[in-house]
């Protein structure tokens, strides 16, 4: 991890005087607070395309309701635009699971609502080719990337085209964005035309010329318009876009919208270590912009002592977003890496000598890969883990207790905590422990980094509801529970273990939710963790929710659509006492 200065990325234009700027490469716009931290999405690709010899500015949550001097305050870049709505979906950001208007935002100063538009990217976006229409626009981040097709928006109730219509930008980054941004930086600054770069692996971009159809190389998916009259239509592009996602080497994807080509390449290849550490060795001060002027940033004090391990995630549950942006595939930082942002951690001043998390998308997935990757390669399994944990899985735990001991071992650390989501299907089935590396791991996330509350998700009691979850069954929550319960009582520790569970999930009813609540095996467990279930664009989930037809099966599945009866299902949980 490199050490900064003190200097942050300019979002002024008295800050790029200072620096000796007449003109950034390249400007960031993006729907949060500017936190200068790798767990937020613009200043990795900030400080990522500053590693590499670019200018890069900044604008934090510019005000597209009044004159627009927000997006004029910089001048024009010379290289192009980029657009994020931020860390979260505007939309999610923004509304509850029942169409409520949130009062706060996590990734606003003191969180406070109403900094970002709803749909921020497509906002944004069409300011700047509005004012700007000579210069190229980027957009990525989670909401571009999951609305990177013909996708279903909750909050209109219909399917919506690919955003790169409602945004009129030139080109969409997907996924995990700092290569192909560098790619397109490198390509623009050496004078490449935009038709050149829309090459880029990773990237999406709209074309009024049909591409070859015999290309061995692409599929064809059914237009936008023949998805909006035929529900199993945008049924099968999602299986087929889900499954390219799933496996080493996709193809190009290619789906008309009105007279024009969405096309999407394929992506990078999966990075090396060494590509994954560059990702993270970069020089911030972990710290908000000073602008801020010291404010409360929620989102910042929940991460800013937290330590992101590897991306990916192979759990493949049909309501989660990770796989569909950060890919099927995990792919881990170095020890070295990994303890050289925690030294960096401990030798600041205002640390208390306790990490917050030291995890990722998955707590428990670091350095697991397949043993033969020839036979990943020919693999089409959604997930590594789910219905059965896969033969050819190194689910090895032996990496992260080694991660840990030495962690311990950093000076300034008193101790950590494992925040992130923990999937004990990858060392706990019916029968017991898969091997003895996982007996040792629940043991010592228990025993050392447990703050009180055990959080786990088993997400319902009710093995058909699971089933459309993509989530294991209820008796390998009981296990886990048999196990922590012997654990606790052993070592003479208050630890209480803490259920997630989702209400109106599609094939959830209401005597689902009732069988849920009076579940015997819950009874004296705190239960008040529950989500409202919250179709977000381009997941399994979501797909069930708008179609009443399970992916997976192409059967109809029951689907609770009326927000009363919604809310209903949620109120289960309190009424079992």
């Amino acid at each position: 991890m490199a050490y900064n200065d003190g200097r942050f990325l300019p979002t002024s234009k008295k800050e790029m005087d200072a620096l000796g700027w007449e003109q950034a490469d390249v400007i960031l716009f993006t729907g949060d607070a500017y936190i200068d931290h790798p767990s937020f999405g613009t200043a990795v690709i900030g400080r990522y395309l500053e590693k590499a010899g670019y200018k890069v500015a900044i604008v934090p949550q510019p005000n597209w309701r009044d004159d627009l001097r927000d997006f004029k305050k910089l001048g024009k870049p010379k290289l192009f635009f980029g657009v994020s709505a931020g860390a979260m979906d505007s939309m999610v950001n923004h509304y509850t699971a029942g169409k409520r208007l949130r009062s706060n935002d996590a990734y606003t100063a003191d969180g406070k609502s109403g900094q970002r538009p709803d749909y921020a990217v497509s906002i944004y976006s069409t300011i700047l080719k509005k004012l700007y229409p000579e210069i190229p626009v980027v957009i990525g981040g989670i909401e571009a990337s999951l609305r990177r097709f013909t996708h279903y928006d909750y909050w209109q109730d219909k399917l919506l085209p690919s955003v790169l219509v409602s945004s009129e930008a030139d080109i969409l980054v997907y996924g995990m964005g700092e290569r192909p941004m560098l790619m397109i930086s490198d390509m623009l600054s050496a004078g490449e035309s935009l038709d050149s770069v829309k090459h880029v692996p990773q990237v999406a971009y709209l074309s009024k010329n049909k591409p070859v159809e015999n290309d061995v190389d692409t599929i064809y998916l059914h237009s936008h318009e023949q998805q909006c009259e035929v529900k199993i239509k945008f049924v099968e592009n999602f299986n087929i876009i889900e499954n390219q996602s799933n496996i080493l080497k996709p193809l190009k994807l290619v789906e008309k919208v009105g007279n024009l080509y969405n096309i999407v390449n394929p992506p990078f290849p999966l990075p090396t270590t060494e590509e994954t550490d560059s990702f993270f060795d970069l020089p911030f001060t972990r710290q908000p912009h000073p602008r801020y002027k010291g404010k409360h940033i929620p989102a910042f004090e929940m991460i800013k002592n937290s330590v992101n391990i590897h991306r990916g995630c192979f759990g493949a549950c049909s309501f989660c977003t990770i796989s569909a942006h950060q890919g099927k595939f995990v792919y881990s930082r170095s020890e070295k890496s990994v303890l050289q942002e925690i030294e960096q951690i401990g030798s600041q001043d205002d640390f208390n000598g306790v990490l917050t998390d030291v995890g990722g998308p998955t707590a428990n997935m670091y350095k697991m890969a397949g043993r033969d990757l020839t036979k990943c390669e020919k693999c089409k399994r959604e997930s590594c883990i789910y219905p059965n944990l896969c033969r050819n899985l190194d689910n090895s735990h032996a990496p992260m207790l080694n991660l840990y001991d030495k962690i311990l071992k950093i000076k300034g650390i008193k101790k950590f905590f494992i925040g992130s989501g923990i999937r004990y299907d990858l060392f706990l089935n019916e029968n017991g422990y898969t091997d003895s590396d996982g007996n040792k791991y629940l043991k010592e996330v228990i025993e050392k980094h447990t703050s009180g509350w055990f959080k786990v998700a088993p997400e319902h009691t009710e093995e058909r509801v699971l089933k459309a979850m993509g989530k294991p069954s209820f008796k390998l929550f009981e296990k886990l529970k048999f196990e922590f319960d012997k654990i606790t009582t052993s070592n003479r520790l208050n630890h209480v273990i803490v259920p997630y569970f989702i209400s109106s999930h599609p094939g959830c009813n209401s005597e689902d939710m009732k069988r849920l609540a009076l579940n015997p095996v819950l009874k004296n467990i705190r239960t008040e963790q529950v989500q409202d279930f919250t179709p977000t664009p381009m997941t399994r989930s979501s797909v069930a929710f708008y179609s009443g037809i399970d992916p997976k099966t192409l059967k109809s599945i029951f689907v609770e659509k009326d927000l009363k009866k919604k809310q209903q299902q949620k109120s289960f949980f309190y009424k079992k006492n």
